[in-house]
């Protein structure tokens, strides 16, 4: 199935659980739109290698075309959180292999390219870097993103690193050009370790809604940081495993 199939079903997927108070009616992360507060706003995570999201030198984004990332075995993740909300976003591996038991983490590195881009818009077009998921060494697994808006229009994504601050304490974990906190893969427990390798990302708003009012999620994570939402995440996933 190629990216823009598969871009087509998760948007219709979200158009059916559009909640009450969201005003804003487009689904299509590569669509312009204007947003405020608790509105729901979609946009794109593409997983490929790096040099994938790049022509000419010049870093286009995942909804332009001239990428042609599904020739280049990317793949794509879709996600609708309300705007100025703090979330955290987690990959549905199933959605990435038709056999459940198969690895994310392991597909990204051996097959998707080890990079992740995220993208929304398309005349006011925003993407972020590349960021570093996995090769075959490494892996990181939690994330901070920030969705920066001006009067309601996406202007930036960007990847927000704390210097590995977050896992200096445990040895299980790396620094990785001192941005990156990173484990092993040989710690996965699908690679026979004992760590949970799931992707997580922590979602965070900054800048103005369409009424110039501010979005304060941004502080807020800030103020988190000294804790693990990735941890709090697992947890209260374990928690749910074990009632059901």
């Amino acid at each position: 199935m190629t990216m823009t199939a598969v871009a087509v079903l998760l948007v219709a997927a979200m158009m059916a659980v559009a909640w009450a108070g969201d005003n804003n009616h487009v689904y299509n992360p590569c669509s312009d739109t204007t947003v405020e507060r608790s509105d729901g706003f979609s946009f794109g995570i593409a997983f490929a290698s790096r040099d994938s999201f790049f022509s000419n030198k010049t870093q286009l984004s995942p909804c332009d075309s001239r990428l042609s990332l599904s020739s280049n075995n990317a793949q794509l993740s879709l996600f609708r959180p309300k705007v100025d909300e703090i979330s955290l976003l987690t990959i549905n591996t199933s959605s990435f292999f038709p056999v459940g038991s198969s690895s994310f983490v392991i597909a990204v590195m051996d097959s998707y390219g080890g990079y992740m881009v995220a993208f929304a818009g398309r005349k006011y077009a925003a993407r972020s870097l590349p960021a570093f998921v996995a090769n075959g060494t490494y892996t990181v697994t939690s994330f901070t993103l920030v969705l920066e808006f001006k009067k309601g229009r996406l202007q930036n994504l960007y990847w927000k690193r704390d210097g590995c601050t977050s896992c200096s304490k445990n040895s299980k974990f790396v620094c990785l050009n001192n941005q990156d906190c990173a484990i092993k893969i040989t710690e996965c427990k699908n690679r026979g370790g004992s760590v949970d390798c799931s992707l997580g990302i922590q979602l965070a708003f900054s800048g103005t809604d369409k009424h110039e009012t501010v979005l304060n999620t941004w502080y807020e994570v800030e103020k988190l940081r000294q804790y693990s939402l990735v941890g709090l995440y697992s947890n209260l996933k374990d928690s749910l495993n074990n009632y059901i």
